[in-house]
């Protein structure tokens, strides 16, 4: 008899034991003669050598299924076991990775499969749109599901600290207190798409790493996704010394909103200026959303065309009045 122990390395072990230990308790009684004791991420194992590699093998094969889907059934465990092919029944050969729910996250739009389709061939890409679109959810996505595929080290994600409205200063607590706020809309999207242990510890060893844009100074990013969220509120050094981090087998994901700069009227968006400068170059993608690919509450699409009709009834009553000075 030997005793072997085995570590659940990429999945959060409750989902992979199932509610109240059902899944483990299933795997313990299609292996009968093994004597096997879970606890935290370690399944300890004991019993014949033989027997020992088809239940090592079964696991290893169950972890990878529940890291890619994020979930277990008793079919699949059984299937697995019994070594029969195991298909995922998705609906869709979209699929970017599953939620924690296992529900599939796919695009949504014509946009978001174009933001899928120029993260493939290009490095670097730019996704513009409007509040709601799905550009800032789409991009983390991807930079998870290469995590999960091992094709990087660490995802980075970074915004500018621009108040909206509100003072940093203001706001209690630390440096980091003040600065989380600006950063929430991103942790939301990594909440829903890596279970909480598992994004925990990722954080916690800088697997993934969530910034101000300022702290990206001097760094070369290598082996990363990384992700510029709200980039319609850097300034044009800001953006510069940001595309300048790129390291070797590293992709950048540059988002913003053009209708929602927050800089002060003196400064120019650096997103406008870089997207004009680097429009030309080889390697980069540009991919512009609009309102037709808001995928939140449909007043959202309502309150964006309410915006935009405001606008250019504003412009235009500017340009009328501009005319009539000129005519008097």
């Amino acid at each position: 008899m030997i005793e072997k122990h085995i570590v659940l390395e990429d999945v959060d072990p409750a989902t992979f034991y199932g509610v109240n230990n059902v899944h483990i308790q299933m795997i313990k009684a299609l292996y009968p003669k093994l004597r096997i004791v879970a606890r935290g991420d370690v399944i300890r194992v004991m019993g014949d050598e033989e027997e020992m590699a088809a239940f090592e093998e079964s696991i290893l094969k169950l972890e990878k299924h529940c890291a890619k889907y994020n979930s277990l059934t008793e079919e699949i465990i059984l299937g697995i076991v019994k070594g029969k092919k195991v298909e995922h029944q998705t609906g869709s050969s979209d699929v970017i990775l599953f939620s924690i729910s296992g529900r599939p996250i796919l695009p949504r739009s014509k946009n978001q499969k174009a933001i899928v389709d120029a993260y493939e061939k290009s490095d670097m890409l730019f996704a513009v749109g409007p509040a709601g679109s799905g550009k800032t959810y789409t991009a983390i996505a991807l930079a998870v599901r290469a995590l999960k595929n091992k094709e990087i080290k660490k995802i980075i994600l970074s915004r500018p600290a621009v108040e909206a409205g509100e003072k940093l200063g203001f706001l209690p607590g630390d440096m980091k207190d003040k600065i989380d706020p600006y950063l929430q809309p991103l942790y939301d999207a990594l909440q829903d798409m890596i279970p909480a242990v598992k994004l925990k510890e990722y954080m916690e060893t800088n697997v993934i790493q969530i910034a101000p844009l300022a702290f990206m100074r001097g760094r070369t990013l290598n082996d990363a996704v990384v992700i510029l969220d709200e980039a319609q509120n850097t300034t044009s050094q800001q953006i510069k010394m940001f595309l300048t981090r790129m390291g070797m087998n590293t992709k950048m994901i540059v988002t913003g909103d053009m209708t929602q700069i927050d800089l002060p009227n003196s400064q120019r968006s650096g997103l406008i200026e870089a997207m004009r400068i680097l429009k030309n170059v080889k390697g980069i993608s540009f991919i512009q959303l609009d309102k037709s690919d808001i995928v939140r509450h449909k007043l959202v699409t309502a309150i964006v065309e309410a915006y935009e009709k405001f606008d250019e009834d504003r412009k235009a009553a500017r340009n009328k009045e501009n005319d009539t000075k000129e005519t008097n």
